[in-house]
């Protein structure tokens, strides 16, 4: 159901970019502050990991990824949002600077339970205390593989549409009420909401995984432990009924040289 949920939101954020390319298309001499790139070194990182333990490197890979980008690009400004118990743990334990989290995460997540956490990376940028919002999750590639990602929200990085010679279909053409500025104001802080949305349903699909290849992997481990000591047992009660063998046909030999 987890990884139905993933496959199943991808298509709303897609679209949510597609429009996002169109709108900054047509506001062309508008610059919406989550455009603009800032030079300053501070940085806030929403890191997503799970709320419990027994789900492979999941956690391991997400914090460690996360930690490095934030030492190599943001040294002396860092913070952090967490969704996720072992995410903040492991941050409050080495003494980093955690503003917002979000911990208890539904199976079946939901942006109101998310949202505070947003809102605070969200404010930090507008007030001008941070010069850039990162995100690190696990990305769910398949049951097999789940790859740990950081990308920048904010300055939002929107792609560019793809020319007419590779566009496959008709190219969309939006009317926009009351002005493409208008709508932008709006879709940019929606379209970070979503982007972190889609990364949590990720994360909690790449968790289950991990967790089926874990017990998987113990299940199979266990089985073999279980042989090789069945196998060990085998040898010692074989070795022990031919001791005794051995015993009692040398008894019988000792009795048989006496009678004689």
């Amino acid at each position: 159901r987890a990884q139905q949920a993933v496959q199943a939101a991808r298509p709303y954020a897609e679209k949510m970019v597609e429009v996002l390319q169109t709108t900054t298309e047509r506001a062309t001499e508008y610059r919406h502050p989550f455009l603009i790139r800032r030079e300053g070194k501070r940085a806030v990182m929403v890191l997503i990991t799970t709320d419990k333990g027994l789900c492979g490197a999941i956690n391991v890979n997400n914090i460690r990824a996360a930690t490095r980008f934030m030492n190599e690009h943001y040294a002396e400004g860092q913070r952090y949002v967490t969704v996720g118990r072992k995410g903040r743990d492991f941050l409050l334990r080495y003494r980093r600077q955690v503003i917002a989290e979000v911990s208890g995460v539904a199976d079946r997540p939901t942006m109101a339970q998310i949202l505070p956490a947003i809102t605070v990376a969200l404010e930090e940028y507008t007030k001008g205390n941070t010069d850039a919002v990162i995100l690190c999750y696990s990305k769910w590639i398949s049951t097999m593989r789940q790859d740990p990602t950081v990308q920048t929200l904010i300055p939002a990085e929107i792609p560019k549409r793809a020319g007419d010679a590779e566009q496959s279909g008709p190219r969309a053409d939006y009317i926009y009420e009351p002005d493409p500025e208008s709508v932008l104001d709006g879709l940019l802080p929606r379209y970070v909401e979503t982007q972190i949305f889609q990364a949590v349903l990720e994360n909690k699909a790449s968790e289950y995984s991990a967790k089926m290849i874990a017990m998987q992997n113990a299940t199979n481990a266990a089985g073999d432990l279980i042989d090789a000591l069945t196998l060990y047992a085998n040898k010692v009660r074989q070795a022990g009924i031919t001791t005794e063998l051995m015993e009692i046909v040398s008894g019988a030999e000792a009795m048989r040289a006496a009678e004689r």
